[in-house]
């Protein structure tokens, strides 16, 4: 190998991953971006605030430099752009609870297995009402959904709408219920999913004073009926991914039947490229979902342009986000 070939730091990186999710972790768990936020700019002062020792104040503020979370500055430090808008507690788009779960779920140990057999090795998979997995992750995931959600709306022109029905399947948090209904006051919506989840989302849309016009329909969405025409928009957020194709189909179908003639459906998901080049985090995904679903994937635009026009829609659009996530809108 010679001064001008390749060197082992990119694979070092990559092999030590582990460190980032807890470092990251770590740091949401003391608010060190939130404390940051407020004025915090050394080791010392950080470590008084977060009530920490400053050795771990420095040794998370160093691997935070070296993610490219924390910028320092003749000693002084402060959050990443990226970081301000993220990780800060208390923001609606902040992550900060998502990277405090991650700490729990490394899980990776199996992956090797996993692969070998092509799926979960146990029954324990995402796809059941009862898995304790659900209470923590709804909440900690609702945040992705927020930027997400708000450029939807905009692109459908949702807040001048008028007096129209949504209804979310999946919906978990009620976030995009939340959005949207605050947006419009005209409007009401309708969350299918499991009973224990509609809990948490009646929860959030009376915390967002938008209850009265949020419904549930406590059940599971494979075989509980939709209805015939009566929505004008329905939402399908970070389902398809665990779901097999022929679900999918069967589900994309159920919704086109649900909605009003002129009817939108808003897919939001981790989708890769036809080629499956990119992007990154959807193909990243992919391991999740081998390690947790049955049949689970991040599927092809590709893929889903022929379920969505196999379900009977006619005009199928991809719309990419700032967020590692791409809309999709069917009519």
């Amino acid at each position: 190998m010679t001064s001008n070939g390749p060197t082992p730091d990119r694979i070092m990186q990559l092999i030590n991953g582990y460190w980032a999710t807890g470092i990251v972790g770590a740091a949401a768990s003391h608010s060190v971006f939130t404390h940051l936020e407020c004025g915090a700019d050394t080791a010392e002062d950080l470590a008084a605030r977060a009530g920490i020792s400053e050795r771990g104040a420095q040794t998370v503020l160093d691997g935070l430099v070296s993610l490219g979370l924390v910028e320092v500055r003749a000693g002084r430090y402060a959050n990443a752009a990226d970081a301000a808008a993220f990780l800060v507690d208390g923001k609606p788009a902040s992550l900060s609870s998502f990277a405090r779960l991650k700490l729990g779920h490394a899980g990776m140990a199996d992956l090797p297995d996993v692969v070998r057999k092509g799926g979960p090795l146990s029954d324990v998979v995402v796809e059941v009402k009862d898995n304790p997995h659900w209470k923590g992750v709804v909440t900690a995931i609702a945040a992705q959904s927020v930027p997400v959600a708000a450029i939807a709306a905009e692109t459908l022109g949702l807040a001048g709408a008028g007096e129209i029905s949504i209804l979310d399947v999946g919906g978990g948090s009620g976030i995009y219920s939340a959005i949207w209904l605050r947006l419009n006051p005209a409007a009401r919506s309708t969350q299918l999913d499991w009973r224990p989840i509609n809990a948490i989302a009646r929860e959030l849309l009376a915390d967002q004073g938008v209850a009265d016009r949020f419904d549930c329909i406590d059940g599971d969405f494979h075989t509980t009926d939709f209805g015939t025409a009566r929505y004008d928009v329905a939402v399908y957020s970070h389902i398809a991914h665990q779901e097999g194709p022929e679900d999918n189909v069967a589900i994309f179908a159920k919704l086109r039947g649900a909605l009003k003639p002129g009817g939108t459906l808003v897919v939001n998901d981790y989708v890769v490229d036809d080629d499956r080049s990119g992007p990154p985090f959807a193909l990243t995904f992919a391991s999740e979902m081998l390690l947790k679903s049955k049949q689970g994937g991040t599927w092809r635009r590709a893929d889903y342009h022929d379920w969505l026009t196999k379900a009977g829609f006619e005009d199928v659009s991809f719309q990419r986000t700032p967020s590692p996530a791409t809309l999709i809108f069917a009519r």
